[in-house]
This record gives structure tokens, sequence and C-alpha cells, in this order.
């Protein structure tokens, strides 16, 4: 079987698999939990084309009714009108509250089910399946879901906890390279908050992850887990601890927003922004440059962008005002001290508009 960890939450709490030819035995995992009946796997048609069929035949030898419901590719699912043609297609099926809601698929699928799994009935099972790096190693842990507002991403949303995760290794061999360079951004930087000696070993090897060896993705995607596993457990619903996840979202949103969400993957756009906020870390005298260079240097060996285009000032320093860490009109912003330790700190707008200017300069 898979390797496996548990996420501590009380009775919340749940386990994460990660192997290969795990979505083989999803059936017998779900059944486990003594789901049973009927349940609602969502979905996009790149990934139910490659996935669905062996999906289905593992819920349906389990005993499992399956419905599929596919939405959209991209951040444009993660809508009040798509989350509400799953309500009604569920409804219509006559859905109970013991009937699980599965996310098959990558962040946006993960973010888009979990939200209508949290908020159906007041809540149904929720079942995580990723499918990209991205979410096997950030968002299909924790319980954040959510959709998006006109006026900023993940602006309506919940903390929901999954019943279970199974992170497939083999649904990586399908992954476009872009996407898995991607996914890598998320892995980085939990070396970078939180584990200096996994930022070395990333820095051994990252190629060898990137060409899909199986036994250093396996140590990847479960350290990743299991770092991001220690801090959910101490600060589920981010008061606190857990902020440090942020680490490089605050300019990264900001950057996605300016660009419509049409320019960069959301790890690209991680990765430029932790650059941002290590530039107003170094900046204040915090972080070494020494240890900037060792993290641009390994964004760029994974392939990741670490300076950004032309932008509108203006419409950049408005995305940031509207990240979800800002508090009484303060932006706050994860900052590197050293590799494997951050801090959270109020910054001034000038501060990172500086930082990000620079980059569009190039340094």
């Amino acid at each position: 079987m898979a390797g496996r960890l548990q996420v501590e939450l009380g009775e919340r709490s749940y386990t994460i698999y990660c192997g290969r030819g795990i979505l083989a035995q999803i059936g017998e995992l779900l059944r486990d939990l003594n789901l049973g009946g009927r349940c609602l796997v969502v979905s996009n048609p790149t990934v139910v084309s490659l996935y669905g069929p062996k999906v289905r035949e593992s819920l349906e030898k389990a005993g499992f009714a399956p419905l599929f419901k596919e939405v959209p590719d991209g951040e444009e699912a993660k809508s009040l009108e798509v989350a509400a043609d799953i309500y009604d297609l569920a409804l219509a099926a006559g859905w109970e509250r013991g009937c699980p809601v599965i996310a098959l698929g990558g962040g946006v699928v993960g973010d888009l089910a979990g939200f209508v799994a949290a908020t159906l009935l007041r809540g149904v099972p929720f079942i995580q399946l990723p499918t990209t790096l991205l979410a096997q190693v950030d968002s299909s842990v924790g319980g954040k879901v959510a959709v998006n507002h006109p006026r900023g991403k993940n602006l309506i949303g919940a903390f929901y906890q999954p019943r279970l995760v199974a992170a497939d290794l083999d649904t990586l061999r399908t992954l476009p390279e872009r996407e898995m360079r991607a996914g890598m951004a998320e892995v980085i930087k939990y070396g970078v908050i939180f584990d200096a000696s996994f930022f070395s070993y990333l820095e051994e090897h990252l190629e060898e992850a990137l060409a899909g060896n199986t036994r250093v993705l396996e140590k990847i995607v479960l350290h990743s887990c299991r770092l991001k596993a220690e801090i959910v457990a101490q600060d589920e619903e981010e008061r606190g601890l857990r902020a440090i996840l942020n680490f490089g979202h605050t300019a990264g949103h900001a950057l996605e927003g300016a660009t419509g969400f049409k320019l960069y993957r959301h790890g690209e756009a991680v990765a430029v922004g932790m650059v941002v906020a290590s530039w107003v870390a170094a900046g204040r005298g915090l972080f070494a440059e020494e240890e900037l260079a060792r993290l641009e240097g390994l964004l760029v060996r994974a392939g990741l962008p670490t300076r950004m285009p032309s932008l509108d000032r203006e419409a950049f320093g408005a995305a940031l005002i509207r990240d979800k860490k800002v508090r009484e009109g303060r932006l706050r912003m994860v900052l590197p001290v050293e590799l494997g330790r951050v801090t959270i700190a109020e910054v001034e707008e000038e501060e990172v508009l500086e930082a990000a200017q620079r980059l569009q300069a190039g340094g």
C-alpha cells in the first residue's frame, strides 16, 4: 500500500495516502470510512478522460453509485454560478447528508468541490483525489475550500476538512511539464518557511523529481504534506501560525489578479511572490543576500519565473490591498528571516511596489 500519514485534528482527523495506483483502490478506501451509496465526482473534461473510468470502476466495484459532474478547466470554474449547477445536480438526484462529494483534479476542482461539500445540506463528506503536484502537496491538505469573487481570489469560502486525501503519483505522469514545475513552487515554499534541511534536499534532488522519479516524488509529497499537517494541527483556521503558508501568496495573488488570471499558473505567481517578499525582507536587513540567491537559483532551476512583467502600478497596488491578510487597512506579509524560518510583519504598500518595480526592471 502507499505511504500514509495522519492529519491530527481530533474528530476531524483524516489520513493522507500517497503512492502509485491509489485511484484503483479508492472504492475500498471510501468503504472503509463507512461511506456508501451515491457519490458525486467533480472533475474537468481532461482529468475525466484520463482517470474517470478507473475511478468509476473502483467505486462501482465497492458498491457506490457514482455521478460525475464536469466543470470548466481553470479559475473560471471557481464561481458561485458553477457551484449552483452542482447543487442543482445533487439535489435533483435526491442527495442525502451521507453522500460524499469527491474532488478528482487539481486545486481548482478541489477548492470548488470542497466548497460545495461544505455548504450542500450544511455539510456532506468530502474526499480529495488530487491529480496535480500543486494539489497533492498543498491545496488538498488543510481544509481550505473556496470560490472566487470579482473582487478577488478565494474570498468566499470555509475551513472544511476532507475525510480522506489520496494522492496517486501515477497522475503526475500525464501532467504537463508546466503544471509540474508550477507545483514545485509550493514544495520549495515549505523548505523556506519551515524546514531548511528539506530545502537542501530539494537542491540536491530537484531534477530527479521533475523527471518523475517515484522515490523522490513520494518523499517530497509526503514530507510537504507532513509539514503542512503539522502547521494545520496547531492552527486549523489560520489565526496565527498557519498564515506562514501564505509565503509568496500576497504578491502572487495580486499578480494573478492584475493579469486577469490568464498569464500565470498559480505556482508560477507564487514563485514570483516569494521573490518579491524575499526582496522586501532583504531590504529590511532580515534576509541574507546569499540565501535570497539560493532561493532564486532553485526557482530558476525549477523553470519558474522570478521576475515580473510590466504592470500598472495602481492596479497591482489595489490587488495587494484586497489580500485576505490585510488588517484594518494594514498590509501584512510573510517575510523570510532565514531558510527554514519566516515572520509575519506589517509592510508598507510602497515597499512591496518598490520590490515589484525592481523585479520588472530585471533587478
